[in-house]
């Protein structure tokens, strides 16, 4: 048996040295390219993640003892619901969500954040028509010079500010919203967490998914004005993603602290398209729902033009059709609650009309 086993190696060695040159070539290739395979497997870096270059960037304890000790958590006068309002391009989907805040018969008072020069009267008149209280701010550039910014996040750092104008106005407890999006349901339950940070997940369609980061379209936080000055110390030595602007830095500075909220509080569009039956599992219960994919008070996903009040419900429907027809029923939702703002406070958006579209004309 072991002769056998022998000559048989033999004969293999013989054959191997009868092959011609190429032969022997694409074998010796061959042995090469599996041996490189199967070192890239075993020896291939991680990928990189939101902790990858983790660092800490602040001393904010988890637990707000404020909050822990607070008596009312639920009182209204001490919570804000704020938004920001950035270009006019805006003004409609904020006096949409302002509405839908009414609706939703949230306790709290609402603050919007403007920046002076680039909202003209007639976008402010708007935009702050069904409830929202203008509180002009000054803008807070990107860095360096905004070269690495997405275009339509070039004013987004100027969220950071709620930090500063929650403690200013004496908010203890501040919801933040994004202006694309709306209000369903109460959320008031958020106020009570006794966290500095806390905010939904972020959702991507591509091979991204479902993220390690946090989406910054709806955040809950406990203004701090010291908090504030200390993140604009620290955005030049964080390590983020700057296309993302605040997003990414907050991401970095809160990292690991952040409290992670339900998706039904920041429903973002992309989770229909990547889970959809997740999507269904979260519908009854959805609080906010955010249109990042698609926009049902623009024109398209690069036209941010304003579009006319009469002409919104029918823009809405339009948009429907859009990524096969997945979000018809979030349109139908958005048109349905324009025109309920618009029933609501016709005269009121009419009368803004009249009003200089000029921006940086208003007095602050």
């Amino acid at each position: 048996m072991v002769r056998f086993q022998w000559n048989l190696y033999e004969w293999r060695i013989d054959r191997l040295l009868d092959m011609g040159w190429w032969t022997k070539v694409g074998i010796l290739s061959l042995g090469l390219n599996a041996l490189f395979v199967v070192q890239h497997l075993l020896h291939r870096p991680q990928r990189s993640t939101l902790f990858s270059h983790w660092s800490s960037l602040h001393n904010i304890p988890l637990v707000d003892p404020n909050a822990v000790h607070d008596l009312h958590p639920l009182d209204g006068h001490k919570n804000m619901v704020a938004t920001a309002f950035f270009t006019d391009e805006f003004a409609t989907a904020v006096a949409a969500l302002g509405a839908s805040l009414t609706r939703a018969n949230t306790t709290a008072r609402r603050v919007m954040l403007y920046i002076p020069e680039q909202v003209s009267p007639r976008g402010l008149c708007i935009a702050s028509a069904t409830g929202f209280r203008p509180h002009p701010v000054t803008r807070i550039a990107p860095p360096p010079g905004g070269e690495d910014v997405y275009a339509h996040f070039i004013d987004q750092y100027t969220k950071l500010r709620l930090w500063e104008v929650g403690e200013e106005v004496g908010a203890r407890g501040v919801v933040y919203l994004d202006a694309d999006t709306l209000v369903l349901r109460n959320f008031d339950e958020l106020f009570a967490l006794p966290y500095p940070l806390a905010a939904g997940g972020d959702v991507y369609t591509n091979r991204r998914g479902f993220t390690l980061a946090f989406n910054a379209g709806v955040l809950f936080l406990r203004p701090s004005a010291a908090v504030f000055r200390d993140m604009l110390r620290k955005i030049p030595e964080a390590e983020f993603w700057r296309h993302e602007a605040e997003q990414g830095f907050l991401n970095a500075f809160f990292a690991k602290d952040v409290v992670r909220l339900p998706y039904a509080y920041n429903a973002n569009l992309a989770i229909k398209v990547r889970a959809p039956r997740m999507w269904e599992g979260i519908s009854k219960e959805i609080r906010v729902i955010h249109y990042t994919m698609v926009k049902p008070f623009t024109r398209d996903n690069k036209d941010y033009a304003l579009v006319p009040m009469d002409e919104l419900e029918a823009n809405a429907r339009r948009r429907a059709s859009e990524e096969g027809g997945v979000f018809v029923e979030e349109m139908e939702a958005w048109a349905q609650a324009w025109h309920e703002t618009y029933a609501t406070y016709g005269e009121k958006l009419e009368g803004c009309m009249a009003l200089s579209n000029k921006p940086g004309q208003h007095a602050t």
